[in-house]
C-alpha cells in the first residue's frame, strides 16, 4: 500500500480551552443538572435535619412524657422508635401507687408482642397474664421507685399501648416505629 501524506489536518469539534485542552460540553444536560441539584439540595437537607431532630427515632423530638393526674406514675418512653432497635421505657411511680408494700401494675399486651419486651427490671414478684394485659405486682417500699421495661419493636407501624397503676386513671399512649 502506498504511503499517501494527509493533506487537510484533522479537525476536533469539540471546542479547545487555550488551543491546548478538548473540553466536551453539552449546555443543554447541564442545565437539566442544575435544576435537579437545585431540587435535591433542600430535600437533603429537610432529611438530615429530620434525623437529628429526631423525626427518625433517637432524638429530642422522639422523647416523650406522660404522667397520671394524681402523680401515681410517670412514663418516659420514645415515641418514634426504629424496628429491631432496642429501646428503655421507664415508669417512674409515686407515693399514690405503693399499697401495702407493694406496686400492682397493668401493661398491655402490645408491649409484650408487638412492642417486643424483652427485660423488666427490677424484675417483679409476681406476673400475671390475662385480659389483653398482664399484671406486675413489684415490691415497694418508699416512693420515688422506678421500673425499666427494655423494648425491642419487631416491625414498623403505629402501636398503641397502655400503662396503668392499681387505683389510678391508665395512661394510653401510641408509639411509631420506622422501619
Amino acid at each position: 500500500m502506498p504511503n499517501i501524506p494527509f493533506e487537510t489536518p484533522v479537525e476536533d469539534s469539540v471546542p479547545k480551552v487555550a488551543d491546548e485542552v478538548a473540553v466536551g460540553e453539552d449546555l443543554d444536560f447541564q442545565r437539566k443538572w442544575w435544576r435537579f441539584e437545585k431540587i435535591i439540595w433542600p430535600i437533603l437537607v429537610l432529611i438530615i435535619v429530620a434525623d437529628v431532630v429526631g423525626l427518625f427515632g433517637r432524638g429530642w423530638l422522639a422523647k416523650a412524657k406522660a404522667a397520671t393526674p394524681d402523680n401515681a406514675l410517670s412514663l418516659d418512653y420514645e415515641r418514634i422508635e426504629r424496628a429491631s432497635t432496642p429501646s428503655i421505657m421507664t415508669l417512674h411511680f409515686g407515693e399514690p401507687a405503693i399499697h401495702n408494700g407493694r406496686i400492682v401494675l397493668h401493661v398491655s399486651d402490645s408491649i409484650v408482642k408487638p412492642l417486643g419486651a424483652q427485660r423488666i427490671s427490677p424484675q417483679p414478684a409476681l406476673s400475671v397474664v390475662g385480659n389483653n394485659e398482664i399484671t406486675y405486682v413489684i415490691p415497694a417500699t418508699q416512693s420515688p421507685a422506678s421500673l425499666q421495661i427494655e423494648m425491642d419493636p419487631s416491625f414498623p407501624g403505629l402501636h398503641p399501648f397502655r400503662v396503668q397503676v392499681e387505683g389510678s386513671t391508665p395512661i394510653d399512649r401510641n408509639i411509631f416505629v420506622v422501619p
